[in-house]
C-alpha cells in the first residue's frame, strides 16, 4: 500500500523517539533527566512577536527584571546552539497585548553557540483569570528547537500567595523561581531549560485533522483546528491552543490540574470521514461532552 493511502485511511501515524524519568548510565557517567516540565498555553499566545531581548515599553512602571538563562539538549550537558525562545506576559496592569502591532510584552531571541538566551523586561502582576480564580504572576515560554517536541511552559515566582491556589501553579516545583534583588535596580531570574523528545505525530497525519468541525445538533457552532509547528491547535480569538497527541488518535491539553482535562478523540472512518468528541472536566467547574463532525 502506498504511503499517502495508508495515512488516508488508517488512524493517526506516530513515532516513540524517546523516553524519560530515569537515571542511565551512558558508558562513561550517569545522565539524569533534566526535561524541563511543561504547563498550559494558556489562551492569550500570539505568533510572529518581533526578534527582540528588550520589551520594556517607555514609561512603564512595572518593575524591571533580566530573564535569563541555558537551553540545553536532552543530555542535560551540551548547549542548544539556535533555539527559538518566545516570552510573553502581562503588563503591569495585568493586560496582555492580544491584537496590536506593537506586540508589547512579547518577544523572540535564538540562543547563541553557549546555549544563552535573556530578555529585559518587567515583572507581570497576578490578574483575575475568572470563576474565582486568581493567576499568580507568570512569564509564558516556547521554546522550538530542531529534533524536540516544543516545549509551552509558564513560570513562577517564590513568595507569591496565589500560587497555592492555582492548580498549575502549585504544581510547577521546578519552576517557582527565585526573584534576585540587584543593586542596580535591574532585577534577575535564572531559568535552564532541558529539551525532550516525547511521542510526536507525522505531519501528514495532523493536516488530516485539520480544518472545520461542526457540532452534530447545533449547525451554529463549530471548532476550527489547524497546523502550528506540527502540531495540532485548536482556534481561539487570540491565535489558538495546543493540543498534545496521547495516542490512540486522542489529543489533550497539556498540564492540566489532578482530577481536570480537555480531550479531543477523532473517529476516522475508511471513507475518510472524521467524527470528533470533545470531553472535559474541571474541578467545580463542571464537565461535558460534544460531538463534532468535520465539514467536506
Amino acid at each position: 500500500m502506498k504511503r499517502r493511502n495508508f495515512i488516508k485511511t488508517s488512524a493517526l501515524c506516530a513515532t516513540a523517539v524517546s523516553a524519560f524519568g530515569f537515571i542511565r548510565f551512558d558508558g562513561t557517567r550517569y545522565v539524569g533527566d533534566c526535561a524541563t516540565t511543561s504547563d498550559i498555553l494558556g489562551p492569550f499566545y500570539r505568533p510572529g512577536s518581533p526578534e527582540r531581548h528588550n520589551l520594556v515599553v517607555a514609561g512603564s512602571k512595572g518593575r524591571k527584571v533580566q530573564l535569563l538563562g541555558k537551553i540545553l539538549h536532552q543530555d542535560c550537558t551540551t548547549p542548544y546552539k539556535n533555539a527559538k525562545v518566545e516570552l510573553w506576559h502581562c503588563d503591569e496592569e495585568g493586560v496582555y497585548d492580544n491584537s496590536t502591532a506593537a506586540f508589547r510584552y512579547r518577544g523572540t531571541v535564538h540562543t547563541d553557540a553557549d546555549g544563552n538566551y535573556s530578555f529585559e523586561t518587567i515583572l507581570p502582576v497576578p490578574y483575575d483569570a475568572g470563576g474565582g480564580l486568581i493567576r499568580p504572576a507568570h512569564f509564558h515560554m516556547m521554546v522550538t528547537a530542531e529534533g524536540y517536541q516544543p516545549l509551552v511552559t509558564q513560570l513562577y515566582f517564590t513568595g507569591d500567595k496565589n500560587i497555592p491556589k492555582d492548580p498549575w501553579a502549585k504544581a510547577a516545583k521546578d519552576r517557582q523561581l527565585k526573584v534576585e534583588d540587584d543593586p542596580k535596580g535591574v532585577s534577575k531570574v535564572v531559568f535552564n531549560v532541558g529539551m525532550a523528545r516525547t511521542l510526536a505525530v507525522e505531519p501528514a497525519s495532523i493536516d488530516k485533522l485539520t480544518g472545520t468541525y461542526v457540532h452534530e445538533n447545533d449547525p451554529k457552532k463549530t471548532l476550527s483546528l489547524f497546523n502550528n509547528h506540527n502540531s495540532l491547535w485548536l482556534k481561539n480569538e487570540v491565535f489558538g491552543e495546543e493540543y498534545v497527541y496521547a495516542g490512540n488518535n486522542l489529543f489533550v491539553y497539556p498540564s492540566n490540574p489532578e482530577g481536570s482535562f480537555e480531550k479531543l478523540e477523532f473517529d476516522i472512518s475508511p471513507s475518510g470521514a472524521i467524527k470528533l468528541t470533545r470531553s472535559f472536566q474541571y474541578v467545580d467547574l463542571g464537565k461535558g461532552t460534544e460531538v463534532y463532525v468535520k465539514k467536506g
